[in-house]
């Protein structure tokens, strides 16, 4: 059976993992994968994760079966999370759990090729680098629009526009809501609504991807972008994550939300997101749901925190940029300062990041991406001395 069967090449951020992890270098650094780190380097279960452990230990409820659609509170309360509270979009939503944001991604995939299998999905480039092999997997397929600075650290909204205009009603535009991964850069909000009344008047749909909230500005502001796009627009997919902004990364916790123009459109759109459920997984994990949904219905503690982590990313990027410019960095690195959330993107090569792992172990991403929620506090003058030296010698050698 499997005598012609060819292996796959490992996923690029596995194997940066594999050479991290088999490196003996005491001083190496892992910027690749998109986890935070305390001060320390360490990954801390939150506060108020332990606390919801520790109630749902004590309070042994039953392992039975959920439903197809997962974590009926859960849904809810993400769903107000996303949408804002006392809002009428709420009224033309639905919302199921999926297997993380990756699952939502895909759910939400098969849902598209169910409505409309002659879609077309568009992403950013440089985009996450799962949003293309998860579409084509449900058999769409993809294009792509360019994402860069536009010289104050937001995206440049009119090449966006200049690539749509190849769209075709009825296309999907996949953007992600904040904190863009891997450039760290995002839309104003004037260029939301530019952005939401081009797919009104285009008939684009929008799918979001929401895997950062509470990580740039707020809980309340990173949403801000996806409220626009539902005021303006009828039919709006949503992707969420509780991974990074609760911790919950090896829970796969998330949602998957759909709204139309009509409520009276829900019901079908809730069946045929079941089905896709019952034929994948059947129904998604509860313990991550559980936490998530104690986080959300007690919000005080978990605010607390998230605003923690926001505060030392936002401590680090600083850090890092006074590092750079006391090593006279150039300004094209000094961009870091301006960008939000986990991530940013170095003006390095392919071969200047294997640069910088192989002479200085300090491990990123082969495009650039570096993971800014990742640098201890005592790697960061190290870092910014390593990126400087690359980053001039690789160009004072073209």
């Amino acid at each position: 059976m499997f005598s012609d069967l060819r292996p796959l090449p490992l996923d690029p951020l596995w194997a940066l993992q594999n050479a991290h992890r088999d490196d003996p270098r005491p001083h190496k650094l892992n910027l690749g994968i998109g986890i935070y780190r305390d001060a320390h380097g360490h990954t801390p279960v939150l506060n108020a994760v332990q606390h919801a452990e520790r109630a749902l230990a004590d309070a042994a409820p039953s392992k039975v079966y959920r439903p197809l659609s997962g974590n009926a509170d859960l849904n809810a309360a993400m769903t107000r999370l996303l949408l804002g509270n006392h809002t009428p979009t709420l009224e033309r939503a639905v919302t199921v759990q999926t297997v993380g944001g990756t699952g939502a991604l895909r759910t939400l995939a098969d849902l598209i090729a169910s409505a409309n299998p002659e879609a077309t999905i568009w992403t950013s480039n440089p985009g996450y680098a799962n949003h293309h092999p998860l579409m084509r997997a449900a058999g769409l397929l993809t294009a792509e629009y360019p994402w860069q600075d536009d010289g104050t650290g937001q995206t440049d909204l009119q090449p966006i526009l200049g690539a749509l205009g190849h769209a075709q009603p009825g296309d999907i535009l996949l953007v992600q809501g904040c904190c863009h991964n891997p450039t760290g850069i995002d839309l104003s909000q004037e260029s939301w609504h530019a952005l939401a009344r081009y797919c009104h008047e285009h008939g684009l749909i929008p799918l979001i991807d929401m895997a950062y909230q509470g990580l740039g500005q707020g809980l309340t502001e990173d949403a801000q972008g996806l409220r626009i796009m539902t005021r303006h627009l009828g039919t709006v997919l949503i992707a969420a994550s509780c991974s990074k902004n609760m911790g919950l990364y090896c829970e796969r916790t998330g949602t998957a939300t759909v709204l139309t123009p009509h409520p009276a459109e829900l019901p079908d759109v809730l069946s045929v997101l079941e089905g896709i459920a019952r034929r994948t997984y059947s129904m998604p994990p509860e313990h991550g749901a559980a936490i998530a949904t104690n986080l959300l219905n007690n919000p005080a503690p978990w605010h607390h925190e998230l605003t923690a982590m926001r505060d030392r990313i936002r401590t680090v990027r600083a850090a890092l940029g006074a590092a750079l410019r006391a090593a006279n960095a150039p300004q094209d690195l000094l961009s870091i300062e301006q960008h939000q959330g986990m991530f940013s993107l170095l003006p390095l090569t392919p071969d200047q990041m294997d640069t910088l792992q192989r002479d200085h172990a300090i491990y990123g991403t082969r495009e650039g991406r570096i993971n800014i929620a990742g640098i201890p506090d005592d790697a960061i003058t190290r870092l910014a001395q390593a990126l400087v030296a690359v980053y001039g010698r690789e160009v004072v050698a073209q």
